[in-house]
């Protein structure tokens, strides 16, 4: 994808922009309850692209899609928005972390260490990209200036690394998908590994504006509590069983959005009090077979998700209960969402692209 230009994505009208309201919702039920070690590297050569986004016309507003290529391998897994203006990107497949450049396109990548697997990646509170590289078994933080790699490793076994965040301290919690979760305290360097209440499954986590930690469980079908004082976790059931609970997303207001992938569905806790009794609300996204991966809340509370089964961005109004579906590239496969406000970031993993939507 070097040097190529910037792919285009032509969306007109509602022949290509689906807007469904669904009504069937599930009644509201009630829930039951270490050392560092640092390396230099070199950032790669900037790969320039030349943007040229269309504009499309949606039921509530103008909304642009952009496909940027990253170099072609990399595998981008996840984004997060740079305090530069930019989005950082886990380069799964070369074991690198890229940021790019959303108004030149530009990139560049920095290697992680030998036998890196990168999977999610978060900006700390001190503007660094913090990683969960699974292959290096270790938190990672980059230095967005020097470029210096700080692995934080994580005691065996591998506990099969995939998403973090940091909660209202400065705490960074991580999830593991062999059956753990854990914390890295960057004050300190303190890591700490515990078992998931009910083994493997820990995947997609967030952090609430109530002080709240909480993580989705794929292979366990729930949700988890994190009391970040004790560090303990409990269980919380979903309405829907055996619905894959895949990634988990905060609004402003403290509650849960969850992505469920076997069911097709997203979900809503709005917790109680002590964070595990709470009430639940479901709804279907549009289409035959969806299949919810990513979700993301942007800062209108407005809830972005990803449908593997029809290769599309949807959008979820929580005041009108309505989606809006906005396609993009066939086989494209965004694994996960961020962004910042006014934008919207999903890699496409299988095709080496990274989509910006501009939502205003």
């Amino acid at each position: 994808m070097a040097g190529s230009a910037l792919r285009t994505v032509l969306l007109i009208g509602l022949a290509l922009v689906v807007s469904a309201c669904t009504s069937a919702s599930a009644p509201i039920a009630t829930a039951t309850p270490g050392p560092r070690e640092p390396s230099t590297t070199t950032p790669a050569t900037a790969r320039p692209a030349s943007p040229n986004p269309t504009t499309a016309a949606t039921v509530s507003g103008a909304v642009t899609l952009r496909e940027f290529p990253v170099p072609r391998g990399s595998g981008p897994h996840d984004v997060a928005p740079a305090a530069d203006g930019g989005i950082w990107y886990t380069a799964q497949r070369t074991g690198e972390l890229g940021w790019l450049d959303p108004k030149t396109g530009q990139t560049r990548h920095i290697k992680l260490g030998q036998g890196s697997a990168p999977h999610g990646v978060v900006v700390g509170p001190d503007g660094a990209p913090w990683i969960t590289d699974g292959g290096l078994n270790a938190i990672v933080r980059v230095d967005p200036r020097t470029s210096e790699v700080k692995l934080f490793k994580l005691p065996a076994p591998n506990v099969g690394l995939n998403t973090a965040a940091f909660d209202f301290l400065g705490v960074l919690w991580f999830t593991g998908q062999t059956g753990y979760y854990g914390f890295v305290d960057p004050r300190d360097g303190r890591v700490a590994v515990f078992p998931s209440p009910r083994g493997a499954g820990p995947y997609g986590i967030t952090s609430t504006r109530r002080g709240s930690v909480f993580y989705a469980s794929l292979a366990g079908d729930h949700i988890a509590f994190v009391d970040v004082k004790t560090a303990a976790a409990t269980a919380i059931d979903l309405p829907t069983r055996a619905q894959g609970a895949r990634r988990v997303w905060s609004d402003s207001r403290g509650r849960v959005w969850v992505s469920e992938w076997n069911a097709g569905q997203l979900a809503l806790f709005d917790p109680g009090p002590d964070g595990t009794l709470g009430t639940w609300k479901e709804w279907k996204l549009p289409g035959a077979r969806p299949q919810a991966y990513a979700v993301f809340v942007d800062d209108r509370d407005i809830v972005w998700l990803s449908d593997f089964g029809t290769s599309a961005l949807v959008r979820f109004d929580p005041a009108t209960e309505k989606f809006d579906v906005f396609p993009y590239a066939a086989g494209g496969n965004v694994r996960q969402i961020h962004g910042r406000p006014g934008e919207v970031f999903a890699p496409l993993s299988a095709l080496d692209r990274i989509v910006v939507v501009t939502t205003r």
